[in-house]
């Protein structure tokens, strides 16, 4: 594993190095330092820079934003946002998230070794010791993106594919039991290449609960034949599910589509906390991308409590 011991992270690495960790080009990294302040490496007595870990956590956190469509311009209010929340999250739960670490250092072990038996046995572990929401958002979900995120050496592809497959498996597992309930359904769609499997069916998880059974259409399901689907199926609402960075058209497109729907249209994911204040006033409602708000959001959408 090449994620970062905890006993090196005083380790500083020169911006050569940082490149080959990265892939990012040593006059691309300074521009990023420069022009929009997202790095700020520490300087020898000499000038030359030098990263901690951190600074290395960032840039990866940077290119996954810029993967998703998000202008590197905009990059820095969305981190500084990210690092707030975490901030809070770790106020209010100060002595959890020493326990949440244990728990992701033994899981990486069980992925290190492939050891599906182990991970199995952990994985039940962790559900009867926390709420699903922590279980997904504060433990299994931040460990899946830093296995996402550091691909760079000999077999760790491997691993991230490795824990991706039994994650899938165990989340649709527990969709098709809350869906087989009695509960009044709604559906949830991705926008085609705008997340990944595993991020929609916990967006899933997250929405479920005792009131509402939420089915997940499969990956690929076409936009324009949303409304076929929702006529045959007369769900409760639709949910559109998307983690990148909207285009300009796209908030007219949703909208487009509510009208053609006899339920409710929402977006979440973190396409919504992006459009949200381009979607202010429209028939499309925003869940946001905090799974401890999108279930109580749509709860409170469909009870009438909120404007979409």
């Amino acid at each position: 594993m090449a994620l970062g011991n905890p006993a090196d992270s005083d380790e500083l690495f020169p911006i050569r190095e940082v490149a080959r960790l990265t892939g990012i080009n040593p006059v691309t990294l300074r521009a990023w330092e420069r022009r929009y302040g997202l790095i700020q490496p520490v300087r020898t007595e000499s000038g030359h820079r030098l990263y901690s870990r951190t600074d290395i956590e960032t840039v990866h956190r940077i290119l996954d934003w810029i993967e998703r469509g998000v202008a590197v311009s905009k990059v820095g209010k969305i981190l500084a946002r990210d690092d707030q929340q975490v901030a809070d999250a770790a106020v209010a739960s100060a002595g959890a998230e020493h326990e949440w670490s244990q728990w992701q250092q033994q899981l990486r072990t069980a992925v290190a070794a492939f050891d599906d038996r182990q991970l199995d046995r952990l994985y039940g572990q962790i559900f009867a010791a926390y709420p699903v929401t922590v279980v997904f958002q504060d433990i299994l979900m931040p460990l899946w993106q830093q296995l996402l995120r550091h691909q760079g050496l000999f077999g760790q592809t491997s691993e991230w594919l490795f824990f991706d497959g039994f994650l899938r498996s165990r989340t649709w597992k527990r969709l098709q039991i809350g869906c087989a309930s009695a509960a009044p359904r709604v559906l949830l769609t991705a926008i085609v290449g705008e997340c990944r499997e595993l991020e929609l069916l916990v967006a899933g998880l997250l929405m479920s609960g005792d009131e509402l059974a939420v089915k997940v259409l499969a990956v690929g399901q076409p936009m324009d034949e949303l409304t076929l689907v929702c006529e045959k199926t007369k769900p409760q609402a639709l949910v559109v599910f998307s983690n990148h960075s909207p285009s300009n058209e796209f908030p007219q497109r949703l909208e487009r589509l509510a009208l053609t729907l006899d339920c409710p249209l929402f977006l979440a994911g973190d396409a919504a906390q992006l459009a949200q204040e381009q979607l202010s006033g429209s028939p499309v409602g925003c869940l946001g991308n905090d799974g401890r708000l999108m279930q109580r959001r749509l709860q409170q959408f469909l009870r009438g409590g909120l404007d979409t």
